[in-house]
């Protein structure tokens, strides 16, 4: 059963990747980037990781951003290699998206600061990494909390605003484990596979309500070099590699301004492994 599984997860993985390449040839002549400058760009879990390359990357453009993380010291680091790659403005806030008070409460912080944001990055998450029974209730909880359950609030925070003036961007970094469940990832791939669905149908309500100028961007990338895989291991490295957080920054962040719906980073080398 494992081997089956293991060869149909490849076999999907590849055949996203060639559609995606063909995709992206066809994007790259099709449909200018929008200009991001002066955007008020928030970004949850922007200490490290993909959080922190998503902001590097919206600072060189000239975007305002907005950086939340638990990590004060990791986020002032952030905050500071985004000013010298050119953002516009940056301002850090300590935040437990897991929390719900605390993150309408922040949000409102964030309101008085800055103004409205304009893109809406959640991207903060958190995964046990052990087998169902062993994950304590408590963890269940979190996990749940901040990879799912903080993307209702931050929305209800910052999505009136947005449909007020028919102009912003919602973005959940959700996962390909979201749609398709693996080894120790129960708790991860439930919260993952709920946050894609809520984010489709918001996206649903907001096409039904004629509120066009708010674009959806559903991310779902393959294993990626951060702190939540550390030691994690792919069936067929050669094919399949972890990928390079920096390349998965940057293809976001291309992709959030091409207005992608669905956005599948996955392995850069594959390509050419296959021709080989």
């Amino acid at each position: 059963m494992t081997t089956i599984s293991s060869f149909f997860e490849t076999l999907r993985c590849i055949v996203l990747l060639i559609y995606y390449y063909i995709e992206a040839f066809i994007m790259k002549f099709c449909h200018a980037p929008k200009n991001v400058a002066g955007e008020i760009v928030l970004i949850t879990g922007s200490a490290h990781g993909i959080g922190k390359q998503m902001a590097l990357n919206f600072a060189s453009l000239g975007a305002i951003l907005v950086l939340w993380d638990i990590d004060e010291e990791g986020n002032k680091e952030t905050a500071a290699l985004a000013k010298r790659n050119g953002a516009l403005a940056v301002y850090t806030y300590k935040c437990d998206c897991g929390k719900r008070e605390e993150v309408y409460a922040v949000a409102d912080q964030v309101k008085k600061d800055v103004g409205d944001v304009n893109i809406l990055i959640n991207n903060a998450g958190i995964w046990a990494g052990k087998n169902f029974l062993d994950i304590p209730d408590y963890k269940m909880d979190e996990t749940l909390d901040v990879n799912f359950k903080a993307h209702f609030w931050t929305c209800k925070a910052f999505l009136p605003s947005m449909i007020a003036c028919n102009h912003g961007h919602l973005v959940s970094i959700a996962s390909q484990a979201g749609m398709c469940g693996g080894n120790k990832l129960s708790e991860y791939a439930a919260s993952k596979a709920a946050a894609i669905e809520f984010l489709e149908s918001v996206a649903f309500e907001l096409q039904a309500a004629g509120k066009n100028g708010i674009k959806t961007t559903i991310v779902c990338p393959y294993y990626v070099h951060t702190g939540l895989t550390v030691g994690v291991k792919t069936t067929r490295p050669c094919l399949l590699p972890i990928l390079d957080v920096e390349y998965v920054g940057r293809t976001i962040v291309d992709g959030i301004r091409k207005d992608k719906f669905y956005l599948f980073p996955l392995p850069i080398t594959t390509f050419s492994v296959l021709k080989v």
